[in-house]
């Protein structure tokens, strides 16, 4: 057994487990309880051992470990329109150049700010059933350029499966690069460093085709000497690392914080382009979620610490008509925005402008 494996088999899937490590009071633990039958709770060892347990507001104990405040109602299931977009069990064709694959349910971590929680913790073996069907559907449209391989975590699949995707998708000629979403560098840095088939694999397949990893850094406290490791190790196999932050209330909501961790994986070689407001899914909008306004304050006090590899970032929203830039406030109190992606070719470019209320977290 792999050491990463053996993290994971070590992990933490139940609160009970984690009442007296972190000094939960009982009249707490039902409803943390009750929140963990409907959102499954899983934290692995390396990453729990990240956690302050004498500070309840430790950001990385946030991240994974169940509040009450997931208790809240309202949110929605799917914000982005998934299910709508899927044109093959487990591919989504939301974007003309893009194909997005969940290629797994499972995760190395079950992040509680997760946009897919109503997915978390699934089966995914039915998935791997379709690859040559999602290699066939892209041969036979040449306007996909790339490929997303996402999940769940994409490199909780086997080694076997990553390397039937990469045999099945890396010799189609209209396909410029293949992405690999994965939070493994982040918060199981061993599944990387402690597994020389996998980088080698990357390595080999990465000399017929650009291979990125889009991975997601979202506090200062994740980037450790495991996570700098697992990172050199990428991009010593030819890999590009990319990162995109989500904009996390009570992590990462001052521009300090922000700015720092923007600073922080550029020193490391990772190329941060996305920070995503957080989407108002259930059990998480309530906790998450920043204005909007506050938000791109936020977001552009980050920008003015950085030099120009870390203002490289666009802050935006996974809307359910696109990718929609958030460019900033007018004059006039409205807010401009932009579709950096669209679903509808109508949309593509657009700027518009639109009345936006203090507390508000989402566009209609």
């Amino acid at each position: 057994m792999k050491i990463w494996q053996e993290m994971l088999r070590q992990g933490y899937d139940d609160m009970k487990e984690l009442q007296e490590k972190l000094h939960i009071p009982d009249e707490e633990m039902k409803q943390l309880c009750e929140i963990q039958e409907k959102f499954p709770m899983y934290v692995n060892s390396y990453y729990y051992s990240l956690i302050d347990p004498d500070d309840p507001g430790d950001p990385i104990r946030k991240m994974s470990v169940p509040s009450l405040s997931e208790l809240l109602a309202g949110g929605h299931k799917d914000t982005s329109g998934e299910q709508d977009n899927t044109v093959i069990t487990g591919m989504q064709h939301k974007y003309r150049q893009t194909v997005l694959i969940l290629s797994t349910n499972q995760c190395a971590m079950y992040c509680r700010h997760c946009f897919r929680k109503r997915m978390v913790g699934l089966s995914s073996e039915e998935t791997a059933k379709y690859i040559s069907d999602m290699a066939n559907y892209v041969r036979e449209h040449e306007e996909v350029d790339n490929i997303l391989i996402s999940g769940g975590d994409a490199f909780l699949n086997t080694n076997e499966i990553l390397r039937k995707y990469l045999d099945e998708f890396i010799d189609i000629p209209h396909l410029n690069l293949i992405r690999f979403g994965t939070r493994t560098p982040v918060v199981l840095p061993q599944r990387i460093t402690g597994d020389n088939e996998l980088v080698q694999m990357l390595a080999e397949y990465g000399k017929k085709k650009q291979i990125y990893v889009v991975t997601q850094f979202n506090h200062p406290n994740e980037v450790t000497e495991e996570a700098k490791a697992a990172v050199r190790a990428l991009l010593e196999a030819g890999i590009i690392v990319k990162n995109q932050t989500v904009l996390l209330k009570g992590i990462n909501d001052t521009p300090e914080i922000l700015g720092t961790l923007l600073k922080k994986v550029v020193s490391i070689g990772v190329i941060p382009y996305y920070v995503f407001q957080c989407r108002p899914v259930q059990g998480v909008y309530s906790q998450f979620q920043v204005p909007l306004r506050d938000a791109y304050r936020i977001v552009e006090g980050a920008k003015a610490l950085q030099d120009g590899q870390g203002k490289c970032i666009r802050y935006v929203m996974s809307h359910v008509t696109g990718k929609i830039e958030i460019l900033g406030d007018l004059e006039d109190g409205r807010m401009l925005f932009k579709y950096h992606q669209a679903k509808y070719p109508k949309d593509q470019g657009r700027i518009f402008a639109q009345d936006i209320e203090a507390d508000q977290c989402w566009l209609p």
